[in-house]
């Protein structure tokens, strides 16, 4: 797989994680909140597999993405020097916002899901409509 995964037929992210020593508790188990580090990385190469930046596209267009809410459940743990791997696919799209689901995979196990509620926002903070362009880039 190639540094920043790969984008699928289907349109959904693959992207490789390496469990460092760092994402550790004193067990050698992913930290709870490390998974939440794991998921914006593979959500950012998400975006730019589909030719979204987040810097050009707030520099050129005012538009921000934000997490607006997130479900997370924890089915196994995750160790220390595992090879893990991101799927993030859409599952929904409408407004200013949408969402995505998010399986972090040891092999066939799924360690951790989570459903990520993301928002389009302006610099001002308030959202603002998806761009046709990019959600038509989503698949929507």
């Amino acid at each position: 797989m190639q540094f920043g995964g790969a984008l699928q037929a289907d349109g959904s992210h693959v992207f490789p994680v390496r469990v460092y020593y760092e994402d550790t508790d004193f067990s050698g188990n992913v930290y709870h909140a490390a998974y939440l580090k794991f998921f914006e990385r593979a959500r950012t190469e998400f975006l730019r597999a589909h030719d979204v930046h987040h810097q050009k596209l707030f520099d050129e267009e005012g538009i921000a993405f934000a997490v607006r809410s997130m479900q997370i459940d924890y089915d196994r743990a995750a160790h220390i020097d595992d090879i893990l791997e991101a799927t993030t696919s859409v599952l929904e799209m409408k407004g200013s916002r949408f969402i995505l689901e998010q399986i972090l995979r040891r092999g066939e196990d799924v360690i951790t899901r989570a459903k990520v509620v993301a928002v389009t926002m302006k610099a001002n903070g308030r959202p603002t409509r998806l761009p046709e362009r990019l959600r038509a880039r989503f698949g929507g």
